[in-house]
């Protein structure tokens, strides 16, 4: 590679790194990290106290940034955790012999017109595939993880323990180029309220489980189907999903029957309504079908 190339993904990493993001260097040409991995690790340098991974070496600092570049014509990452962002990554169908198979930036459009907002105007680019990623700030205090096609299909999160490419980068598929927003907006309180995490069911004593794992499981009904109905107008579809993810939990453990979580969140749904019930029932199952999927089953659910 040139040397004006390899100037040019330095300016990157020094241009992310000014907003206050987190750099570390990618392989020249790829997506993976270019830092060596614990098993070959010396413990010496930076890695003197103990291994220290790419999310722990990212850095702001232009001198650090300078001589790592120095060495290769890196591309760039951008730790999403160190750096306070939460980044949408809207991708690309992988079946590229179906042209009507609907795109991630699709999908998340359709999300937003659901929750009843626009598709924020934030800091965006454009991804080698031809996908786009939309980043965010996050909020303080709220703990947030990745995520892969739980928000809806082709639209993944990065997050904490997370990284993205930044623009400027340079792949054999392609270059990341940033496409508009001058800074990074604010993640959506719509949004946060979706990937949030769903706290876990509280553990009920080894003695008597069953009814008081059932009891719980009736209040935790009857609360979510309580905050559904009393959910403000811009919030009412977030927290529908998340209802139904919580509420999963304890349909896959056996302590609540789908038909009762189901007929339960489309009453409360119905009596603050903005949308179709159809719409209602489409929110409910993609939340109950998730949840389902990733949490281990006890039997005994309908």
């Amino acid at each position: 590679m040139t040397h004006d190339a390899r100037s040019a993904l330095l300016r990157a990493a020094l241009d992310a790194a000014a907003r206050g993001w987190h750099v570390f260097p990618l392989r020249p040409g790829a997506k993976r990290p270019a830092l060596h991995g614990e098993a070959a690790c010396t413990r010496t340098g930076a890695c003197a106290a103990g291994h220290r991974k790419w999310e722990q070496r990212a850095t702001t600092d232009p001198e650090r940034i300078r001589a790592a570049w120095s060495r290769a014509a890196f591309n760039v990452g951008i730790a999403t955790g160190p750096s306070g962002l939460v980044v949408v990554d809207l991708d690309m169908p992988k079946d590229k012999s179906s042209s009507d198979a609907p795109c991630g930036a699709t999908t998340f459009r359709a999300l937003c017109e659901r929750a009843g907002h626009t598709v924020p105007t934030t800091y965006r680019t454009r991804t080698a595939s031809g996908g786009q990623h939309l980043y965010f700030t996050a909020p303080s205090g709220v703990r947030l993880a990745n995520t892969a096609g739980s928000i809806a299909p082709l639209v993944d999160t990065r997050a904490r323990g997370g990284y993205v490419v930044a623009a400027g980068s340079i792949t054999p598929a392609g270059p990341y180029e940033a496409l508009c927003g001058p800074v990074a907006a604010s993640l959506p309180s719509w949004l946060q309220t979706i990937l949030r995490p769903t706290p876990k069911p509280v553990q009920a004593p080894p003695v008597g489980t069953v009814g008081q794992s059932r009891r719980y499981a009736d209040v935790a009904l009857a609360n979510e189907a309580r905050n559904v109905a009393r959910a403000a107008d811009g919030t009412r579809n977030a927290t529908l999903l998340r209802a139904a993810r919580a509420l999963g939990r304890l349909i896959a453990s056996g302590d609540l029957t789908r038909d009762r979580v189901e007929n339960a969140l489309r009453g409360a749904a119905a009596g603050n309504a903005t949308q179709s019930q159809r719409y209602y029932d489409d929110v409910i199952r993609r939340g109950l079908d998730w949840s389902i999927a990733h949490n281990p089953t006890r039997g005994g659910a309908a």
